[in-house]
């Protein structure tokens, strides 16, 4: 079974879920989506290619690329894949020029791609932080870069959409991701004004806690209190956030730029959620 089924959304939800869209509506666009092997990035990628989209997908896992590729080919889309660690500069560079070159150009990145692990700030080892500041910051970065920079030199318009996370309140035991997520924030914001004369948006997703195959960065203890991180008493899933960055990223934003959109059903003003299980002192 998919690890996306155990937590309740299936390959055949992907495809089958009504879409809030008109048909076609990224007909001849061309969508690069980064960690689309699995959970946000896999809907995404469906979810786009359902409107008409042609897909360039990364990720680290050439197999699971292999299956989403698989399901958007019965589309009827033109897809290419390619598996890569974003932390390799270089290799991200290539890649983003091979998709300018396969399609023509590039309508819309999404930057999914990341990585984090649940556990106390204080035993955080040096390796297993820079891990996580180098995946989500460092790799996003070069994926921002390599397509913006094509972007001014063609001349053509784009789009970019990061994933990152809900974080004014900070995220227990998830520092480094809180860490890494704040920066990306902060850095779109900022590139959102100096690439605006190039006609390029820059935009987030700020997104909470979403049934995923994510969750198996999880204990089952942290898993339980997940309920706890909104005041809806619920977690999202997969279509909140798919359905999110189509209007944010596509032409129904047209006019969003530099903003952080929240997808965490409120984790912004109330919730207490614990990835690795919520210390004794904070039992209730």
């Amino acid at each position: 079974m998919a690890t996306e089924a155990r937590y309740g959304f299936t390959e055949a939800d992907m495809l089958e879920t009504p879409l809030s869209f008109r048909d076609g509506l990224f007909a001849g666009r061309t969508v690069l989506v980064s960690g689309a092997g699995s959970g946000f990035g896999k809907a995404m990628a469906i979810v786009f290619a359902r409107l008409g989209a042609n897909l360039y997908l990364c990720g680290r896992k050439p197999e699971k690329l292999d299956r989403t590729a698989e399901l958007i080919a019965g589309l009827g889309r033109e897809v290419e894949t390619r598996a890569l660690t974003i932390r390799d500069a270089e290799a991200v560079d290539e890649m983003v020029g091979a998709a300018f070159e396969r399609f023509g150009g590039l309508d819309l990145q999404i930057n999914n791609a990341g990585g984090q692990f649940a556990q106390d700030a204080i035993d955080f080892s040096v390796k297993g932080w820079n891990a996580v500041i180098d995946t989500n910051l460092n790799g996003t970065w070069y994926m921002m870069q390599a397509a913006a920079k094509r972007w001014r030199d063609r001349g053509q318009p784009g789009s970019i959409v990061n994933i990152t996370a809900s974080v004014d309140r900070g995220i227990p035991q998830m520092a480094h991701t809180a860490a890494s997520r704040s920066a990306v924030n902060t850095l779109s914001k900022t590139v959102a004004t100096e690439w605006a004369p190039y006609n390029i948006r820059v935009n987030c997703l700020g997104i909470g806690t979403i049934a995923s195959s994510g969750f198996e960065n999880y204990t089952d203890a942290g898993r339980e209190t997940f309920k706890d991180s909104n005041p809806m008493k619920k977690v999202g899933d997969l279509w909140d956030v798919a359905e999110t960055a189509v209007f944010v990223g596509g032409p129904t934003g047209k006019f969003m730029n530099g903003e952080i959109v929240h997808v965490d059903g409120g984790s912004r003003m109330w919730g207490d959620h614990w990835g690795a299980g919520r210390p004794a002192y904070f039992e209730r």
